[in-house]
């Protein structure tokens, strides 16, 4: 595999790392329609798990089978796909080395009650990942909920065990709970703080909501554009030398969603 000079300048950022997280992350930034560009767009498909799967794939009922994903991945020319074990573990024979995959560790679900604290279940295991031939494992951590340093705690052991095979990590950070509004949960400042903490507890990949023009604690300026507001969110990720991916969100319109990857890059 050959390595662009952006590429490599991105992996020496990632002083810390050894040489087996950086070649699987290199992995991801070589792959696909972006390859080589130092942009890159993950699948994930964890929504059979968070919403269940007659809401996320009766509308395309071709959805139900994993092997769709994972020709949708390659189909689409990703950078990397993302799911939890059981959807992994479905096509990860037939699809062997077609496409970087990432083992999401831990889920929720729409039938946890909404009275309780926000909170996620490890469902997969780093050895996991590596009997799958995956490059990374995915975790998600709710900072702003009851139980975010129960989560973070998780985060930390999982970060640690998966460097020391020479995988990657992706951090979802999506902030959420008792102490935050909802529309504090993608206000700029929030928004930034859940990606710095992503950023510190060692994320190679951190993943956040896209951030919207409203401040929860701290008000800040010069954030009316989404690009500013995504300028601002890189900032927060040591001066932007921690890769940052943003959801896509609900459903919306084509056109729609052109403009938010417009404005990603120009941020």
């Amino acid at each position: 595999m050959l390595v662009s000079d952006k590429i490599r300048q991105v992996l020496g950022y990632y002083e810390g790392d050894n040489p087996g997280t950086k070649a699987n992350l290199a992995r991801i930034l070589m792959h696909g329609k972006l390859g080589g560009t130092g942009k890159l767009v993950i699948l994930p498909v964890d929504q059979g798990f968070e919403h269940g799967p007659i809401k996320s794939f009766e509308v395309n009922p071709d959805a139900y089978d994993p092997h769709y994903h994972f020709q949708l991945a390659i189909d689409a020319g990703v950078s990397a796909y993302a799911a939890p074990l059981g959807m992994i573990e479905a096509g990860a024979a037939t699809y062997a080395g077609m496409l970087p995959l990432i083992l999401k560790l831990n889920s929720a679900n729409s039938l946890h009650s909404k009275n309780l604290t926000f909170d996620q279940a490890v469902t997969a295991s780093v050895k996991d990942a590596l009997r799958l031939g995956c490059v990374a494992v995915g975790f998600t951590i709710y900072p702003g909920s009851a139980k975010c340093f129960d989560m973070i705690e998780e985060a930390c052991e999982i970060i640690a065990e998966a460097k020391s095979y020479g995988l990657a990590v992706v951090l979802w950070s999506y902030p959420r709970g008792e102490g935050i509004s909802k529309g504090g949960e993608t206000a700029v400042d929030v928004i930034s703080y859940a990606a710095h903490i992503a950023a510190l507890l060692g994320a190679n990949i951190i993943k956040v909501k896209l951030p919207s023009n409203y401040w929860e604690k701290i008000k800040i300026d010069n954030v009316e554009s989404l690009a500013q507001r995504i300028a601002c969110v890189k900032k927060s990720c040591f001066a932007g030398k921690r890769i940052v991916v943003f959801s896509g969100g609900e459903s919306k319109a084509i056109g729609d969603i052109c403009n938010e990857a417009a404005e990603i890059k120009r941020g």
